[in-house]
């Protein structure tokens, strides 16, 4: 059974420039699409299109694979031809202030109404002074001041009249009004008063008496002529006011006549002028304590005030735009920004139509908008004006994407945005609203209509995860728009991968790849994806190595990407990156880590495994050892990873599948009686994975027959039951670091390693170990059953059961069965003659 090595030409698949007519990538257009990615355009295509509830997407796939820039690209070319949507305002809500009202206008409508009432109110303050000060207005002032004054005078000059009739004076004093007796036409002082006689002391102050009765009863009318004259004050600027209003407010009112919740909220801005007409005038100005308290006095009974604002008694009437949205692009072109947040990094994409949205710190105020405050005069206050919105609102009409991991990681995030989704309208809360953690008097803003595509982005787990553990998401999330992570190689993907290079390279103003440079891309991409027949569709390890390569270039000066560029910058990523696996080397050829590259032992074999630390990824040889002895009472296979809990489950599993292997293999007429170990020596991390499980069988069956493995060899591969050797991961590092230990001890020109055939397709070797292969010095050998690789390291044929039931005699599983066969009949005799594990004979 023959395995010949695998030729030099199948060790790394080239990329054959000449299918290219360009010279640099300059010349090529721009894709349409990412490669490879037709099932992830037709569900966004499907859940774009299709408006009903619960049909939100979830866009999954590796990091890096451009999910973010391949749904804005496709949204980009739709959201121009979708109609703007509505336009939305909080306005101060006249009979109970603390629930603002929200208006929605037609788009671009919101700052109009906005820069409308700033200039009415602008105009009243000057057209209202004037007015008052008008001639006309002050006449009729003047008439009604007169009639209130001249009723006074007529009340208080007919009593004055009568006292002195009867020889008393009415005076008029700074504490108000005083009856005194008179004589000859002046006033009695009071020591003279004091001598008249008690009969004419008695007449003077029972007169006195009677005139201050009536004098009490004039006084009492007075409040009754002002609080008359007042509503007549009143009346006439109301009439002026409503004139004057009016006039001003026919403007605003003509632009929204076909709006009724905004025509019905400016007929509560005219009455309310109206109400507070003197503010325009200058008068009814309170000091901004004053204001404070009885605005927060206001707000708790659900009055009409000014909160907020420092006391600004104008900043009832204004607008608060929460989100506003065009028809046509906004400065900037299709990527630019409508009144983004100044605080935090979000991105609005307007092309002309419905807005995009990309929220990119999904927090519960972020997403839902939050109610601000201020402090004044050592309180917190707010109104309708520090409504905030969040980037629903932006996105409302449109499209949110967000980031599912990191809506996760923010607390409450992930249940408002479901309520919201589930109710079909935003309501603002704060966190301890939302938790009902408080109840203290707050504004209660009226809820907005939602209606737009929630686009989640996250990778496959996190996408099951969300399906098995939270049963509203598949109700909420009913498209999935998988990305591929790889994609075939081959003419036509091999041209539209150098488009994708071409674009990258235009969109970050890197050199221009020359048809070299491009096949070295392609090549890499294979070597990523671990596949010569496919490219991998993740991009941001190609961009990084395409910034690197440019830098390069540019500092020796070159106008043009080339291949040497690509191995510079490779060279140089491995460089950086490369201290661990130097350690590694290291402590192999110091023999401190003991890797054996050349001899012969029994039991005892070299695997290959990889070590992942952070984004560096490497082969590590590892050496295998397996004993074996008689067993007592069934067969077992001791995993000593597994015993000491370094092992995995996956690797646990390999490992008592060789027992499978070895109970179908060998004497399958008798129990079998044997007890092994197999360890990865000098291992003392953790170890899971079945890429090493052939290799362990291979010392498994080497210690049973006795027979020596060239240690030449390093072996990876998993095995199942019946001996067929399996693909594994991350078949070139492993191979290459087996090289590493054999390049740097010496090559021999006897050394190799043993892989899955089904691997061989995956090969993508670095130049070095396909120059040794190319000139004999080492060898990679394609294994399909595990005779096969028993062959090539025991350098003795495995054997085949013959028609009587045996192997041929001296093969190595004929050596196997017979080892075996000796446990058996040992153990059979230890049974019945009473003799213990130890050999002792049983009392």
């Amino acid at each position: 059974m023959s395995v010949d090595p695998v030729p030099s030409e199948l060790l790394y698949r080239a990329c054959d420039t000449t299918q290219f007519d360009f010279t640099t990538t300059d010349e090529l257009d721009e894709p349409d699409t990412l490669v490879g990615q037709e099932r992830v355009l037709e569900a966004l295509k499907f859940g774009t299109g299709i408006r009903r509830y619960g049909y939100n997407l979830f866009v999954l796939g590796p990091d890096g694979a451009g999910k973010h820039e391949m749904v804005l690209r496709y949204l980009k070319g739709i959201v121009s031809s979708q109609k703007a949507p509505s336009d939305w305002v909080y306005v101060n809500n006249f009979n109970t202030p603390n629930k603002p009202v929200a208006l929605e206008l037609a788009a671009g409508q919101g700052p109009r109404l906005s820069e409308a009432m700033d200039q009415l109110v602008d105009d009243l303050k000057v057209t209202v002074p004037s007015i008052v000060e008008s001639e006309e207005y002050q006449n009729r002032r003047q008439t009604i001041d007169e009639e209130l004054q001249e009723r006074q005078e007529h009340a208080f000059e007919e009593l004055r009249e009568k006292a002195e009739a009867q020889g008393i004076a009415l005076l008029r004093t700074p504490q108000g009004f005083a009856l005194a007796p008179m004589h000859d036409g002046e006033v009695v002082k009071p020591e003279e008063f004091n001598k008249l006689p008690d009969d004419e002391r008695k007449r003077i102050e029972k007169i006195i008496q009677a005139l201050q009765e009536e004098l009490a009863e004039t006084l009492e009318h007075i409040p009754g002529w002002q609080k008359e004259h007042h509503a007549r004050v009143r009346k006439l600027n109301e009439e002026v006011a409503e004139r004057a209003v009016a006039r001003a407010m026919e403007p605003i009112r003509s632009m929204f006549q076909g709006v009724p919740a905004v025509v019905s909220w400016l007929d509560d801005v005219a009455q309310d002028i109206v109400d507070n007409f003197g503010i325009f005038a200058g008068g009814d100005e309170q000091p901004q304590q004053q204001q404070l308290m009885a605005a927060l006095q206001a707000m708790s009974q659900g009055q009409s005030s000014n909160f907020g604002g420092g006391g600004d008694p104008f900043r009832r009437y204004q607008v608060n735009v929460l989100v506003s949205n065009t028809d046509g692009d906004e400065e900037g072109g299709d990527m630019a920004a409508t009144r983004p947040p100044e605080d935090r990094d979000e991105k609005k994409i307007i092309g002309g139509g419905a807005p995009v949205v990309y929220e990119d710190h999904p927090t519960l105020a972020n997403l839902v908008g939050r109610v601000e405050h201020m402090p004044q005069m050592g309180a917190l206050v707010t109104d309708f004006m520090l409504v905030k919105g969040g980037s629903l609102h932006r996105a409302n009409g449109g499209y949110l994407l967000i980031d599912g991991l990191k809506l996760l990681r923010e607390p409450l995030a992930w249940e408002a945005l479901k309520r919201a989704l589930r109710r079909h309208k935003v309501l603002i809360e704060s966190p301890g609203e939302f938790m009902s953690l408080i109840s203290t008097v707050t504004l209660e803003p009226d809820p907005i209509p939602l209606d737009l595509k929630v686009i989640l982005l996250g990778d496959r787990y996190l996408y099951y995860m969300l399906s098995n553990a939270d049963p509203e998401f598949a109700e909420l999330f009913k498209v999935a728009a998988d990305f591929e992570d790889e994609i075939d190689r081959g003419d036509d993907n091999d041209l539209l991968y150098a488009r994708h290079l071409a674009a990258a390279a235009k969109a970050e103003e890197l050199l221009p790849l020359d048809r070299s440079a491009v096949g070295r891309m392609i090549e890499r991409s294979s070597r990523i994806v671990e596949d010569a027949e496919k490219l991998s569709t993740v991009m941001r390890p190609i961009a990084d190595m395409m910034r690197e390569a440019d830098y390069l270039a540019r500092e020796e000066g070159a106008s043009v990407l080339s291949a040497s560029h690509i191995d510079a910058a490779v060279e140089a990523q491995i460089g950086r990156a490369d201290r661990m696996r130097e350690r590694s080397l290291e402590m192999i050829t110091r023999e401190i880590v003991i890797i054996e590259t050349e001899g012969e032992a029994i039991g005892q074999v070299n695997g290959l495994s990889i070590l992942s630390m952070g984004s560096v990824t490497f082969g590590r040889p590892s050496r295998i050892t397996a004993r074996v002895r008689m067993g007592l009472g069934a067969s077992r296979v001791v995993d000593i990873e597994r015993e000491v809990h370094l092992g995995g489950p996956i690797h646990s599993k390999g490992v008592l599948i060789l027992s499978g292997y070895i109970s179908g293999r060998f004497l399958p007429a008798v129990p079998l009686s044997m007890s092994a170990s197999i360890v990865f020596e000098q291992s003392y991390g953790g170890v899971d994975g079945d890429s090493a499980s052939s290799a362990e069988l291979y010392a498994l069956i080497s210690a049973l027959a006795e027979a020596p493995i060239s240690q030449g060899f390093a072996v990876t591969g998993s095995v199942n039951q019946l001996g067929e050797v399996q693909a594994i991961g991350g078949v070139n590092d492993k191979i290459e670091g087996f090289f590493d230990i054999c390049m740097r001890r010496g090559l021999t020109g006897d050394q190799g390693v043993l892989i899955p055939a089904a691997n061989v397709k995956h090969l993508m070797l670095r130049q070095d170990v396909v120059d040794a292969v190319e000139r004999g010095m080492f060898a990679i050998y394609p294994v399909e059953h595990i005779e096969e690789g028993v062959e090539l390291l025991m350098g003795a044929p495995a054997g085949k059961r013959g028609e009587d039931g045996r192997f041929p005699k001296g093969s190595i599983f004929a050596r196997t069965e017979e080892r075996l066969a000796a446990f058996a009949e040992n153990q059979r005799r230890f049974a019945s003659e009473g003799i213990d594990g130890n050999g002792d004979r049983k009392s």
